[in-house]
Order: structure tokens, then sequence, then C-alpha cells
């Protein structure tokens, strides 16, 4: 097979007119980068409540956890975003539902949604896995000095349990990033679509696939040395973490 390889390809124009290729890989890379950090904000916070009630005495507030991480985690996050962007429309009001639709980047908040739950659940499990990992004493500790059950958790468990867990955590946000490519699928030009889209005009598709790969490698570079430095500030001797930036959990 012969090819025509044409890495001048991303200094051209692209079909609107106003930007290069390059440039339109960069708007997509906005757009990853952009989800990406809202969705994990939304699921650190969410699975930091879910993880921590996973932990707690109360059976049906447990259970209730349960499934709320079973219910997400076992979903497969492309399903779940065609179920926010066509589903979920025509279960509420009309009025709500013509709404949602007719939201300029109704994409992705579709897209946010579902990767910030899907995410959740599994930031949830690794929160309460980090909560249980702790020697029973810190929690009679905390009891014993006077604390209620919630400031034991704030003050004791949860600082504690999140430097255990920081090398988890850094698999799940590289996850993230990768699993943001899913939005694609529901309309929001992200950097996989905007790739796609360049291979279709030009046709150059090794040249537009290596260009992604590309920036997905510094992406994904940039966070691990972060995550290393941040594993080496919080690590605690004595404790064996869960796993580790640098060999991913997936």
């Amino acid at each position: 097979m012969h090819y025509n390889w044409n890495w001048n390809i991303f200094w051209q124009m692209s079909p609107d007119g106003v930007s290069t290729y390059m440039e339109t890989l960069l708007v997509g890379l906005k757009w990853t980068l952009a989800l990406s950090a809202l969705a994990w904000i939304m699921a650190l916070v969410i699975g930091t409540i879910v993880g921590t009630i996973r932990t707690m005495p109360n059976k049906w507030a447990v259970r209730i956890a349960n499934g709320y991480v079973e219910l997400f985690r076992n979903i497969p996050l492309l399903v779940q975003m065609f179920l926010w962007y066509y589903v979920m429309p025509e279960l509420v009001p009309a009025s709500l539902g013509g709404w949602l639709k007719s939201l300029p980047n109704a994409s992705f908040i579709t897209a946010f949604l579902a990767l910030g739950f899907f995410t959740s659940s599994r930031v949830a499990v690794q929160v309460s896995a980090g909560i249980h990992a702790l020697p029973r004493g810190q929690k009679l500790a905390g009891t014993a000095l006077g604390l209620t059950l919630p400031q034991t958790y704030r003050f004791v468990l949860l600082p504690m349990a999140f430097r255990i867990i920081i090398p988890a955590l850094t698999n799940e946000f590289a996850a993230i990033i990768k699993n943001s490519s899913v939005a694609l699928t529901i309309g929001l030009v992200e950097l996989t679509a905007a790739t796609y889209s360049m291979r279709e005009f030009t046709f150059q598709t090794f040249e537009s696939l290596t260009g992604a790969t590309v920036i997905y490698i510094i992406i994904s570079s940039l966070a691990l040395l972060l995550a290393r430095y941040l594993e080496k500030k919080t690590a605690i001797p004595g404790f064996i973490t869960s796993g580790s930036a640098s060999t991913g959990g997936h």
C-alpha cells in the first residue's frame, strides 16, 4: 500500500476557513480538559460523600450508598451517556425536556453529568476502601477525644484515608481523561471527535491519529508527574498504598 504522508496538514486551513487543523485539535483539547476537570470535581465530591456513607454504622444508609455504587459503576459509560442525552429529557415534564434539548451546550452538560456520576461511583469505592484500611483505633481515638462521628470522619479518618488512596485516585483521574472521548457519541467535539473530523476531511488518517496520540501522551505525562509529586508529599510511612499512578488500574 502506498500512502502519501503530509505532516503539513496540521497547518492547513480547516473547512470552516477560520482555523487550521492544529487549532481545531487544540479547541477539542480545551473541551476535553474542561469536561474532565469539571466531571472530576463532581466525582470527587459525590464519591467522597457516598464512600464515607458506605463505612457508617447505619445499615440502611450503607445499603443506599452501595446501591448507588452498583448502579453507576456497572452500567457502561456509553449507555449512561445515551440515557442522559436521549432518555432523560423524555422522562421529565415536556416543558423541562424541551428546555434541556434546546440548551446550546446540551452535549457538554450531558457528558459532564454522565462522566461525573460514573466516576463518582469508582471514587466512592476507593474512599471506603481507604477508610477501611485504617486501624480501628483511629476511630476510637477520635471518640475518646470527645469528637462526634462527623467530626471524627472530617478531622481524623478522611485526611488519613485520602493520603492512602491518592495513587488510586490519580488512576481514576487519568481514566476520566480517556473516558471523556465517549462524549463524541452525543455530539461533543472534544479531542477525539476533532481528530475524526480532521481525518474525514483530509483523508490523512495516520497524521490525524498521531497528532491526537501525541497530545494525549503529553497530558498523561503531566498528570503522572503531578501524581508522583503528590504521592511523595502525602505518603504515610508504614502504609502500603493500593495502587500507583504509573501502573494504571484499568
